[in-house]
This record gives structure tokens, sequence and C-alpha cells, in this order.
């Protein structure tokens, strides 16, 4: 791999929606390369890149694989990526390999939804995109459009993609403004600060030559290049000019054979774009000649002979038109040289890429420490540099990325070595005789050259180069057993290899679990980790049909774990081994690969284990309302500890929903923000960064900015209703709230808030109420760290009863306890023992002196009365107190719902709306696709309802319909669980109280409560042995 120089090499992946052609363009680029993998003639039926017996059986691609291939002397790397979203994971790991990305759009189908997840993906991978619209001659031949008519859709899509694009631009740009306006220009660091020069100039332009029209079934392709340099002699103009020319509103005058605007050509003529005129009329013309039989064939044997093109008589003949339609159009505009053409020509080499990828890969940290050690920071600045400059030398140090491990058969590895030595491949970590798989490394080398035999370093993410020993456990020493060049199924063995080159690793089967970095030296930051489009939502619990092959599932479980990046493996807290997917065709071809290949026992799965999460009722938007309840409002829930020493009040409250999604989506940020020690608060919001489209200098600040936002905007959408001044009185309010967070929970970083209560009086039973802090406001930046919160320290400083003096210290220790209530309480709601959501809580805490007003508290929180444990009796009632309150402000269920798109004929309308009525489905939008018979639907599904959805919208649509299902957001369910008619036309509608059958959110309680072995309330015995009269008697 060494005869390549690197500016020599290009990195690209294939991207699209699901069925737009990358497995068939694939093909026709491997059948087109040196080295006769394919023969023409298969490309495109083989689906050589499938090679797995499922994707055959589906025709779907289920992973990321890589080829190389060689084109004149450039060696290109082509990695085919999946379209299906149960999939996405490979999409990252492909994105993350490559320097470019192939952004296939069917033209029939237009832009879907999988269209943009792409788009987004090479977006943050910072890659070079190229655009390939696939199908052109699906315009001719199904829909039947004219050249004109062609052209206009297509502009559209063009367009469409642009618009995509120059959101996400938009987006950045905005964001880069409101940094630099609120910096100090002196402290900018302007490495991610790449202004757009060309803010109105799109990214995907013909002229270019950035975009490709293809027909990879039929093996043909062009970029406008090649018909200028065809019509360039023939129209007396320059290439380069014709090229720009063949795209937008240019117009041939063939008088004055001069290229003119619209208004160059008289308002009557009917002249076309030269677009059409010139690249779909003689497209349109050879399509028709060949396959209407009673058209003049003059053309097509113009065609031929205009372009040399050797074409036997033995195929124009051929009963199947398709067959000369290939023959002709391949020879004519050969696919291969299109798509290789235009990587080599628009996207850059590594050298390149990795300069402008590197604040991506690696973006720089800002080190707090003084006392570093100044050598080990000029090595890690030395090897960023190396990789920003692609260096291959063999002195440069060796940095390399492992986006994902994949198990490959022993017996598929190759026998024999680069040099035709025989290899020993049994001696594999674990041993042949635990597991016939091997495990390779998918990387992709970023600098220095890497070699079989050689010892590294792993490093994990969460390795830090300047602490040195305190983080051992995340960096390992291995020895690279071999390399391999990866041709789709086969392996190539080499030596050596070099930066740029992606290649499969032996060795690290035992090191690495899902992605790490490789060094040559310690001295070096892992690369920062890949971004994920969705997470595994579908868990089912898995256990074998016989017990005693427990052991054996065990072992393939972590196999499976291994193998596929994107698979998640738990225990639940009911000791089941649980197995968390993407989605159904995701689920299932880990539970075929868990029987067949890694466990190899048989296996009996759950139903789907769907998770919900519990609120309250309202809309949350009204916070005036809301206000009310928190503001000395006697609506509270008491509890009082078993030994009577404490009094716990609750009161709960709904939080704006705008609040609970900004909670929601920066559970990653607030971990890193809590944590105590300020090294791992960095990491966090490194690892946070770099995940987002946006990259912050300040990600606290930015938070915090989207906190007060989300509140705010509530604010004034309802301050139509009121007036100015208590708009704004209702502002501080909230802003003092903002001042007085708690907690977070459950789990220190939910979407529920702990309010610190504001105790304003003293009581007159020498209680001593438990003053919390507002730890999360001081992190987020909302109070200065001294602490603003008032304390009893001094009231107790200046009496001299220690009894009080010991209360005050008694209640500072209980502060945790209550935390500890409300995480256990949002962990875990009343209705199902599901998460709660979205709800504010405000906890007042009394404690009482032992035996009233003595001075004989000298009992400590931790040592037990008859009753246990102090601290423990507080943390259970203020759990039970948080659950209560819950319950009597009208508790509600809420279920994850998936966005869903589907496409439909018209005559499978009626079925398909049947399907989704049953599915509980709301439609959002209903729109025919433009020139054809096709509807697009988008509406909303609950997960709980998408289990076999697929399955039955084919089965009632005969096929015709498709769907894609996409994690869109929490909802909340309308229905009250505790229903019960009331007044006259709720009984005159549901009957009285006996008969009222339960509702869906009662059903969906019921089934999570008898899951989990919760207490159902349900009619077990329904006639027992009750005599029935067996003659009616009038």
């Amino acid at each position: 791999m060494g005869d390549f120089d690197c500016r020599k090499i290009r990195n690209t992946c294939i991207l699209a929606h699901v069925d737009h052609g990358k497995t068939t363009l694939a093909d026709h680029l491997i059948a087109g390369s040196a080295g006769g993998l394919l023969h023409p003639k298969q490309a495109g039926r083989l689906r050589f890149m499938d090679y797995l017996d499922e994707e055959q059986r589906r025709a779907i691609t289920m992973k990321s694989s890589s080829i190389a291939l060689q084109y004149k002397d450039y060696s290109i790397n082509l990695i085919d990526s999946p379209g299906h979203m149960d999939f996405c994971s490979e999409v990252s790991t492909a994105a993350r390999m490559s320097d470019g990305a192939l952004i296939l759009v069917d033209a029939v189908e237009g832009v879907h939804i999988q269209t943009h997840a792409v788009l987004r993906q090479a977006w943050i991978e910072k890659l070079t995109p190229c655009l390939v619209l696939n199908k052109i001659d699906r315009l001719i031949s199904e829909l039947k459009l004219s050249p004109l008519e062609a052209y206009t859709r297509l502009q559209r899509i063009v367009h469409e993609v642009n618009g995509i694009m120059s959101a996400y631009k938009s987006e950045k740009y905005l964001s880069d403004v409101d940094s630099v306006l609120a910096g100090s220009v002196g402290e900018m660091d302007y490495e991610n600060h790449e202004f757009l020069d060309d803010d109105e100039e799109d990214t995907f332009q013909p002229q270019k030559g950035n975009v490709a029209f293809v027909c990879a079934l039929d093996g043909w392709g062009f970029c406008l290049s090649e018909f200028a340099d065809f019509y360039a002699s023939k129209l007396g103009a320059s290439a380069a000019a014709l090229q720009k020319a063949l795209w937008g509103p240019r117009y041939f005058n063939p008088k004055t054979k001069m290229i003119v605007g619209k208004k160059g050509i008289g308002g009557g003529s009917k002249a076309r774009p030269m677009f059409v005129q010139f690249v779909l009329e003689p497209l349109w013309q050879v399509y028709q000649v060949i396959l209407n039989s009673d058209v003049d064939k003059m053309v097509l044997e113009k065609v031929i002979k205009s372009f040399n093109l050797s074409v036997s008589a033995r195929e124009l003949q051929n009963k199947d038109p398709k067959v000369a339609v290939q023959a002709v159009m391949s020879r004519w505009l050969p696919l291969s040289d299109t798509i290789f053409s235009m990587v080599i020509k628009c996207m850059p080499d590594p050298i390149g890429a990795q300069s402008n990828r590197i604040s991506r890969l690696l973006p720089k940290r800002e080190v707090l420490d003084n006392g570093v050690n100044c050598d080990v920071l000029a090595e890690v600045e030395l090897v960023r540099e190396s990789i920003e400059a692609c260096d291959s030398s063999p002195e440069a140090p060796c940095v390399a990325f492992v986006s994902k491990m994949f198990a490959v058969p022993l017996k598929m590895l190759p026998k024999r070595g680069s040099h035709g030595e025989v290899v020993n491949n049994l001696t594999e970590e674990g041993g042949a005789g635990e597991s016939d798989e091997c495990f390779l490394a998918f990387a992709r080398i970023f600098s220095g050259v890497l070699s079989a035999g050689q010892r590294i370093y792993v490093l994990s993410a969460l390795y830090d180069p300047l602490k040195g020993e305190s983080v051992q456990k995340h960096v390992q020493e291995a020895e690279l057993h071999s390399l391999y060049l990866m041709m789709g199924q086969g392996l190539k063995p080499v030596t050596t290899a070099k930066a740029g080159n992606v290649v499969a690793i032996r060795g690290l089967g035992q090191h690495i679990l899902k992605s790490a970095t490789l060094s040559s030296t310690r001295n070096c930051w892992p690369f920062s980790s890949m971004m994920f489009q969705v997470s595994p939502t579908l868990r089912v619990a898995i256990e074998p049909s016989d017990p005693a092959d427990m052991g054996a599932l065990m072992r393939g479980m972590k196999l499976l774990n291994r193998a596929d990046p994107f698979v998640e493996v738990t225990v639940s807290a009911r000791g089941e081994q649980v197995l968390a997917a993407a989605g159904e065709v995701h689920l299932e071809r880990c539970i075929k690969d868990l029987k067949e290949r890694f466990a190899r026992v048989s296996l009996e799965v759950s139903p789907p284990l769907v998770s919900y999460k519990e609120t309250i009722e309202g809309e949350g938007s009204n916070l005036l309302e809301n206000l009310k309840v928190l503001m000395g409002s006697s609506d509270y829930i008491e509890k009082t500890t078993p030994n009577g020493r404490c009094v716990v009040r609750v009161q709960v409250m709904k939080l704006p929903p705008a609040l609970t999604k900004v909670l929601d989506e920066s559970s990653d940020l607030l971990g890193g923000i809590i944590e105590g020690k300020p090294g791992q608060r960095n990491k966090s919001l490194e690892t946070w960064r770099k995940n987002s489209i946006v990259e912050d200098d300040n990600p606290i600040e930015a938070l915090k900015k989207r906190i007060v936002d989300a509140v705010m905007s509530v604010i004034e959408s309802e301050s139509k209703e009121i007036d100015k001044d208590r708009a704004e009185k209702y502002k501080s309010l909230w802003l003092q709230f903002l001042q007085r967070i708690w907690a977070l929970g459950p789990r220190q970083v939910g979407s529920n808030i702990l309010f610190v209560p504001n105790y304003k009086e003293g009581n007159a039973d020498c209680s001593i109420p438990i003053r919390g802090c507002s730890h999360i406001s001081e992190r987020l930046g909302f109070v200065d760290n001294s602490g603003t919160m008032i304390r009893d320290d001094d009231a107790a400083a200046e009496t001299s009863l220690g009894a009080i003096r010991a209360l005050c210290m008694e209640a500072e220790n209980l502060e945790s306890s209550v935390v500890s209530g409300f995480q256990l309480a949002t962990s875990a709601g009343p209705l199902c023992d599901e998460p709660m959501w979205g709800l504010a809580f405000l906890v007042e805490a009394y404690i009482a002196p032992l035996g009233g007003c003595s001075d004989e508290s000298e009992l400590s929180t931790q040592q037990p009365d008859q009753y246990g444990i102090f601290a423990g009796q507080v943390m259970t009632s203020v759990k039970d107190a948080c659950r209560a309150a819950v319950l009597q402000k009208k508790p509600r269920i809420v279920e994850a719902m998936y966005f869903c798109e589907l496409v439909t004929p018209t005559e499978y309308l009626g079925p398909m709306y049947a399907v989704l009525a049953r599915r509980r489905a709301r439609i959002l939008k209903e729109e025919m696709q433009e020139g054809s018979s096709l509807f697009t639907v988008h509406a909303y599904v609950p997960v709980a309802e998408s289990f076999g959805f697929a399955d039955e919208l084919r089965r009632w649509t005969s096929g015709a319909s498709s769907a894609l299902l996409v994690l869109s957001h929490w909802e909340a369910h309308s229905e009250d669980p505790f229903f019960v008619p009331k007044t006259e036309e709720e009984r005159e509608e549901f009957g009285d109280g006996s008969s009222v059958l339960p509702n869906t959110a009662r059903k969906l309680i019921d089934a999570v409560r008898r899951r989990k072995g919760l207490p159902v309330e349900e009619k077990v015995v329904q006639h027992a042995t009750k005599q029935r009269t067996l003659a009616r008697k009038v």
C-alpha cells in the first residue's frame, strides 16, 4: 500500500435514502475499475458489496463495507453504507472513515427523510459532498415526462438539496456571529469560526462539476463537462463557457450562434434551455428509438457513429430493449468514468481533507492545569500537527481511528500472507475453540505508517494525555497481528499501510469494544466520538430455551455487542438480559446472528419492552397558573416520618414543554456540568460540543441561554392575554426560580427540577427547615459560585443553645436525603414505576428536636431508632410525598412517538389510512408527488403501536406502500387513566362507573404493571360457580 502517493488517494462513501441505488452504483464502480473483480454485465444484479445472506435475501444493505479500487493512477477507497434507518449507525462509521461523500437522490422519489439525515452527517463530519441524481431513465420510461418537464424536476431536486445544506451553513454562521458578539475580540479562537465568504453560493452546482446525472441500473451517467467537451468544437465555443451555460436559464440562439439569457430570446419564441436542447433531448431520442420498435433507427446509428461506439449487432437486435439501451448508453456515457472523474476532481485528497476536518476530529482543548509537563504538551501538539498535515513519513507518529469492530468467520481469513507465506489463523485471542469468529477493526490511518506486528497504544474516548498515571484504565498496549486491505467480502494481506488509507486490523478484538483511537505514543488526544442519528429504542429480553445454555448466551451477547456498533446489551433490574436495537429489522438481524453465529443456541425473545414516562395534566405552557401553585399555595401534600420528627410538604407543577425539551436534549452536557471535578467536566463538555452542528466555545453559556429563551418564549406567547407589567413580573419570578435549582432528576440529569424552598417565617414549634442549596444554578451560572442562598448557620452561631446548633447541623446533613428521595420519586412514578417527565417539585421539610424543644437532640441522623435510620425515613417520606403529589394533580402517561413517512399509490390510500387508524396514528400532512400517482403521507405513530406496522402495511396494500419510522418526540396521552363518568352527559355516553371499559391510557399502564409484577386492578374471575338460569320464564 505504499505504492500510492498520498495525493493520489481518495476516500469516499456513498450515502442515500433506502433503495435509491447505492449498492448498484457501487457495482458499476467496481466493474469499471482495474482488477476485473466484477464483470460489467453482472453489475447491478450481483450486489457485490451485499455479501451477507440476510442482505441478499432482503435486498437491502445492512452494514458499511469498504473496497479498494484503482482508477488510472489513483487509489479510491469506496465505502458502501446502508440507507435503512435501523442501520444509521453504519452511516456514522462510514462518514468518519471518508473525506468525501456521494449523496444519491432518486430522480423520481426526490428528497426523503434519510436524505436529510445523511446530508447532516456529511456536514457534521466536514465531508466534501457530491450530488448524484439517480434513476434518470424512470423519468422517460415510467413517468413519460418531456425533456423540459424532466429538467424542471431535476432543477427542483438540486434546489431542495441546496436548501438543506444552506440551512446547516446558516445555523453555524449565525452561531459564529453570536459568539463574536458575546465575547471580546481579543479572546476569540478563530479556528472554529470559518465565516462564509460565499454564503450565497450553492453547495451543489452542475456547472461546477459536482452534480452527476446517472442511471445506475443501465450503467450510464454524465456530468456537464462531458457534453461541454463534445459540443465545444461544433458550436465554436470554449468548453468552460459551455459548461457554465448548460445549466440554468441559458439559451442558444442558432442565428447569431450566441448563448443568451431569457431576455435575449423573443417573447413568442419556443426556445428551450441549453440543458434540455443539448443534453436531455438526445438522451430522450435514444431511449425512444430503442424502446419503440416502429421509430426510425437513424438517430441510434448517428450516436454510435459519432462517438465511435463498439456495439455488436446482436445486442442491438436483442428482443429485450433494455439490453440494447444498456449496450448503447453504457458505452456512450460510461458511469464509472463519470463518477471516478468527479470524485478525483471535486473531492480532496487526505492531506487537504484532514487540514479541513481537524477541528472536528481533534478539537482544541483548553489546558487548565499549570503543572502540566511542557514536553508532553509539545508532543501532543506535534501529533495534532502531523494529523492535520497527514504526514505519511515513517518518522511521523502513527495515529489511526477505529470506527467499528466487525466479525469475520475464521475460514474467511486469507490463508497466505502478503509474501505468499502460510498464515496460522487459529492463534486468535480467545482461541478458535471458543468462537469461530475473528474480530477485525475497521480503521483509517490519519498519520504515520502502520505495520503488522507493531505495538501500539489503544486510547479510549476518556483518555487524557495530560493526566499521566491517573488515566491508566483508559489506555492499553496491544500488538497488531496483521493488516488487511478490504475488498468487499475479501481481505488482501498487506505488511504496511500509510496515512490516508482505510484498512482492517486483526489483533485488537480483546482491546476495543466499539471504537477507539490507536497511537504509537501515549501523548495523543483521543479522536472525538462519532455522532449517531438515533439511539437504540427497541428493547427485548432474551433468554435461552434451555437454562443450561445461559453461559453460551452470555458469551454470544458479548460477541454481538462487540460486532455491532449500535447494539446495546444490558441486564435489567429483574436480572433479564436486555438487547436494545434501532428497529425491527435491526433486531431481527441481531437475533439471527445470536442464534446462528455467536451463541448458537435456541432463544426465547420477549415482546418489545416499551419505555414510557409519567407527567401531570396541563399544557405546561400555562406558566401563570403554574407559578401560583408554587407561590405560597396551600395545595400541597404533607407526609410525616414514622418517628414524627420530620414533616415534608411537596408541591408539583408542570414545566413548559420548551424547557423540558432543552433539558432532555442536553442530558449529556448536564452530566458533565454537574460532575464535581473540573477535569471530568471539561471532558464531558468536549464530548457534547463535538456532537453538535454548532460549535460553541462556551457550551455552559449556550445552555443557560437556551433555558432562559425557552421560558421567555412561553411568557411572551402568553403576554398577549395579560398586561406588560404582569408579564415583566412573571419574567422576574421565573428568573428567581432558575436561581433556585437544587437538583435535576432522575439520575441527576433528567427533565425534572427540584427547587430550593423559600422559607419566609419561623415556626413556633422549634422546628428547623431543611434548606437546600442552588447547586445546579451555580453550575449553570444563574448565581455566583459564592452562593446567595440564605442559610441558618449565622442564626445558629448567634444563639447559645447547643441543641439548636446541633439541629441546624442535622438539617444540613439531611439535605442529601431530600435530594435522594426526589431522585427515587422521579425515577419511578406512581402510575407504573416509569420515570417522571417535565415536572418541577418544591419540597419543604422541617425537623423537630427529639422530645420537643428540650436539649436532647444528640441523636445523629445515622443512629437508628425503632423506625430505622432517620436519614432513610426522610428519604422515604420525600419519595412518597412526591408520588402522592403527582397522583393528586391528574397524572398522565407519556409515550414515545415515531415520525412516519409513507409513500403509497392513490388506489391504496384507503387501506393505508385504515392501518394508521388501527395504530392510533395522527396524520400531519398528505400531498401528491408531482408528476406521479404516488402520495406522501406524514404521521406520528406511537412506538408501542409500531411493532409489525411495516408488515401489516405491506399486507393490506399488496406491497405497494412503504413506511419509514424515525424517533421523534415524547407526547403525553390525553386520556385520564382513572376516568370515572360523573356528569349526566358522561354517564349517558360512557355508562355508569361499573360498566366503563378501561381506556387506552389505563390499558398501557396495566400492561407495564403486569410486566413489572406490580399489582393490577382487574377482575380475574368473571363468573366462577354462579348458578345460571337455563330456562327463561316470562
